[in-house]
């Protein structure tokens, strides 16, 4: 959309044209209706546009995203449906299958050599947002997403074929996003403390995410992140994916295995989860462990909802009925949008009180065969 307005004196368009150059409340009032991105265009116009522009700006708090399935690549879904959100993505959580994230051809082209093939498609990506904006790409086995156009679309999932999303968090006065990535290369206490996980009072939510996690030696180093994070009172959700696409580094070599995710600090940010253990395998079970999420009382409004299951489940763990998990946090939460992947192991823990409370050890943070559900609201 693109904004144009005619100042010139002609008649019946200079009352028009005085009201649109110096009565701030009709402007800003008119903003509201336009698109970010031409939003940001509209502020080159003129002084009281651009304030007007940044007050807009600063009222868009809520997230959103895009999503795609069924043959169309997460790349080109952003850079049609990018024209027409409204707000300015200041956070991304990027997760896709392998063959949505890039056309079939560039992975093909790229495949004999795969770092290069995710360095461009980092860059590529990150090219889509405002410069500055955390992106955290990850690709996984399977999805689970909310189709595009209302929180109260039925999610879905995607145990395999081809499906993606992308999380739009907005810069939320109160609520300071960090986004991560560690390697045997970059790992120290001081990185942990940088990336806001340690000495951190203000930490309540952490996304965590570890690629390349079939090796011993890496499931130890994600035990070192895990175990000062399992002494917090903070929500841990997440859990085992294929590999990163994004932030680009340069200190990984391909087959290297770490870690990437978000840290949400804030006192606006509430969060809760529930494991369903491998035993949860009726309709009935399911609903019943969804449901121990009421008891957190977390607010629907500005909430979204994470579901990071093992690939082991869906359909074929629920006696070949496909969308149970899903459709069940829809039966619980009819406002509230989904998303999260089928994946290698799961990360996260039954986390539904709002007192002090801290995780568990370590090692009972890390699971197979479970689905961790999770809420996260911003305010």
């Amino acid at each position: 959309m693109d904004v144009v307005i005619d100042f010139s004196d002609t008649p019946g368009k200079s009352k028009a044209g005085y009201i649109l150059s110096n009565v701030a409340e009709v402007v800003e009032r008119i903003l509201t209706f336009v698109p970010t991105k031409s939003l940001l265009h509209a502020a080159c116009v003129c002084r009281l546009w651009k304030d007007c522009s940044r007050r807009v700006l600063r009222r868009q708090q809520k997230l959103t995203w895009v999503s795609t399935f069924s043959n169309h690549t997460l790349s080109k879904a952003l850079a049609e449906d990018l024209e027409n959100v409204y707000l300015l993505p200041h956070t991304v959580l990027l997760m896709a299958t392998e063959d949505t994230l890039n056309s079939s051809e560039c992975q093909y082209r790229e495949k004999k050599s795969r770092k290069t093939w995710r360095s461009r498609t980092a860059a590529e990506y990150e090219k889509l947002f405002p410069k500055g904006c955390n992106v955290v790409g990850i690709v996984t086995p399977g999805i689970v997403l909310t189709p595009m156009g209302s929180s109260c679309n039925q999610p879905q999932e995607f145990e395999d074929g081809e499906a993606g999303f992308a999380v739009l968090f907005p810069k939320v006065e109160g609520v300071n996003f960090r986004s991560f990535h560690f390697c045997k290369k970059n790992f120290s206490t001081t990185a942990l403390e940088e990336a806001g996980l340690v000495n951190n009072p203000g930490l309540r939510v952490v996304l965590l995410f570890g690629y390349e996690a079939f090796r011993p030696e890496a499931l130890r180093f994600l035990n070192h992140i895990i175990e000062p994070l399992s002494k917090e009172n903070i929500l841990l959700a997440g859990g085992h994916v294929e590999y990163m696409v994004s932030p680009d580094t340069k200190c990984c070599c391909h087959g290297s295995y770490g870690v990437v995710g978000l840290a949400l600090s804030g006192s606006r940010i509430q969060g809760a989860s529930v494991l369903l253990e491998q035993d949860v395998n009726s309709e009935k079970a399911a609903k019943e462990a969804v449901q121990r999420l009421k008891a957190a009382k977390i607010p629907e409004h500005n909430t979204v909802g994470f579901m990071f299951a093992c690939v082991g489940r869906g359909q074929n763990h629920y006696n070949l009925k496909k969308n149970v998990e899903a459709d069940i946090f829809r039966a619980v939460f009819p406002n509230i949008p989904l998303f999260g992947f089928f994946g290698n192991g799961e990360i996260g823990c039954d986390r539904i009180i709002t007192d002090n409370y801290t995780l568990s050890e370590a090692d009972n943070l890390q699971h197979g065969y479970t689905t961790v559900m999770a809420l996260v609201h911003l305010g």
